[in-house]
């Protein structure tokens, strides 16, 4: 039963996600929606990626100079490079996709499962609307977009709250902290994490406007669908970093 319930779910997901990607009827009105989205995805949630992002970055410097400490030999400018490689890597595309998640995928959810108990998405169809392409195409393409350029924020956020931190607590110097933050740096690894943000983004999305965009019954149902939106996109984007880092690392 569980297993026949995950592929109808699996395949009403991919038919829809067709059904978004159609050829749009009027590309200005499309563009428009998308830029909206885009407005209310990236500047909605920077506030919550900066200051999360900025006290990450302190944490882990904090965390790694109180072990090395007790290690004479370490010197204490790797901080710096390790609080990099953390955030671009793993911390920074991670931690923004779980937030963004929260925040905008149910957002995202309660929106469509609202547009549909109260007709509005029938009233579209009526008009000759092709509404996956509109409603969900838009923010889908927004998203991916968006989230990558919040990704880059938080990384040099998180840079910049280790250095902060360090200097606060007098575990280094700016001169050996931005050594560190220099030193092998390899630029695979902002492809790597660049990769992962389209993904989550496009996850995230997706997943969230299907929960929305299916939803059947009341506000109750609605309450459930932006839950089941949040905890399912935060799933599979786990699954996702998992596969990313296995095969590109």
């Amino acid at each position: 039963m569980l297993i026949t319930r995950f592929f109808e779910q699996l395949g009403g997901y991919l038919i829809l996600m067709r059904q978004a990607f159609a050829k749009p009827e009027k590309a200005r009105m499309y563009w428009n929606e998308t830029f909206r989205q885009a407005k209310d995805i990236g500047v909605g949630s920077l506030p919550i990626i900066a200051i999360v992002s900025t006290f990450i970055g302190g944490v882990s410097a904090v965390q790694f100079a109180y072990q090395f400490r007790s290690i004479s030999l370490v010197p204490m400018w790797w901080i710096g490079s390790i609080v990099r490689k953390g955030m671009i890597l793993e911390l920074a595309p991670t931690v923004s996709a779980l937030l963004l998640a929260g925040k905008v995928g149910s957002n995202i959810a309660s929106e469509l499962g609202t547009m549909r108990i109260s007709e509005q998405i029938d009233a579209y169809e009526i008009m000759g609307v092709n509404t996956p392409a509109y409603l969900i195409g838009p923010k889908i393409a927004a998203s991916v977009v968006v989230v990558p350029m919040l990704v880059v924020i938080a990384v040099v956020l998180g840079i910049i709250g280790g250095w902060g931190a360090g200097l606060l607590g007098n575990f280094f110097s700016t001169t050996e902290y931005f050594r560190g933050v220099q030193d092998g740096f390899d630029g695979y690894d902002v492809f790597i994490m660049l990769v992962k943000a389209v993904l989550f983004g496009f996850t995230m999305a997706s997943i969230s406007c299907y929960k929305g965009f299916t939803v059947q019954g009341g506000a109750v149902e609605i309450g459930k669908s932006s839950t089941q939106a949040v905890v399912l996109s935060s799933i599979v984007m786990m699954i996702v970093n998992f596969f990313v880092a296995f095969l590109l690392l």
